[in-house]
């Protein structure tokens, strides 16, 4: 049997005086609770307490046994109150993790007003390193992954945090030299620069969009960041997440290519574990950052 079963019904009967009192504090049978001290004392290897027609009472090492027991059974429920309390309140670690490219953008500005809001709230941020197993981030000791493409895992539950506008764009040095696109199909003429992770580029929306393996890669890299450099620097057409080049567009660095097909935008999505409790802290954090990416949309882009 469990011991922490039997410990609670020793201890009650210790504190009651009776198997009797003790079931029906319990709201068990005597019979079960004696039974429940017998096979307690046959786990220990000594007697517990004299049982007699009208009384028990508690040997030595069961005076000795039951303050233990007490003892522990105390600190147990007193664990697993802090355990819930600490599940229902929005402080402690948080542990997070995504791809390189997402966090070393909006997300990594997102989370960084995140742990400025919620100062109890000890973030873990991890770039990279995901494995293409949807709920292996969990096996790895993290609360929440985040990801660009549409999941189904009944093993993990999403959220929908944003989406995320891309653009194509080259520099005005680039289309200087070598043309603009009119067609999407164009791109097989030109030198583009690819992310490693994204070799293949929807233009256009809807059933008018067209799926184009890139082939002409004349410079590619697992940063955006790095991509829009080379973009900037006049060397290819480049698909590049619209906020980190927001200014570059601006200005007149980068300019919008096809604008009247446009790119899709990519959904942000939050996985995090099963089950219908979900952490205070980790609810929290999925309604600010949904929140902020709402409070700082990007502004639109005039080609």
């Amino acid at each position: 049997m469990d011991r922490l079963l039997l410990m609670h019904s020793f201890v009650t009967v210790a504190q009651v005086g009776s198997f009797s009192g003790a079931a029906k504090k319990l709201g068990s049978s005597g019979s079960l609770v004696s039974r429940h001290v017998a096979e307690l004392e046959r786990q220990v290897g000594v007697r517990l307490v004299n049982r007699t027609a009208r009384s028990v009472s508690l040997t030595e090492p069961g005076r000795r046994y039951a303050d233990f027991a007490a003892r522990i059974l105390d600190e147990i429920e007193a664990e697993d109150a802090g355990i819930a309390q600490l599940h229902d309140r929005a402080e402690g670690t948080l542990s997070v993790i995504c791809p390189k490219w997402i966090g070393s953008l909006d997300l990594g500005d997102a989370i960084a007003a995140f742990s400025a809001a919620h100062p109890k709230i000890q973030i873990r941020f991890e770039l990279g390193g995901m494995s293409d197993r949807t709920y292996d981030f969990l096996d790895s000791g993290f609360d929440i992954a985040f990801h660009t493409r549409d999941l189904r895992d009944s093993s993990v539950r999403l959220k929908k945090i944003s989406s995320l506008p891309f653009v194509l764009c080259a520099s005005e040095g680039y289309i200087k030299q070598h043309g603009s696109l009119s067609h999407p199909n164009d791109l097989a003429a030109h030198d583009c620069l690819v992310h490693l992770n994204d070799p293949v580029w929807r233009i256009g929306h809807g059933h008018a969009s067209t799926l184009h393996k890139i082939r002409n890669i004349a410079f590619s890299s697992n940063s955006y960041i790095a991509l829009q450099k080379a973009a900037v620097h006049g060397r290819g057409i480049a698909l590049l997440p619209q906020r980190p080049a927001y200014d570059d567009l601006v200005s007149g660095a980068l300019q919008v290519l096809l604008p009247e097909l446009a790119v899709p935008d990519r959904p942000l999505y939050a996985i995090y574990g099963p089950g219908r409790d979900t952490p205070r802290k980790v609810s929290v954090f999925l309604d600010f950052l949904a929140g902020w990416f709402a409070r700082n949309p990007i502004p639109g882009i005039r080609p």
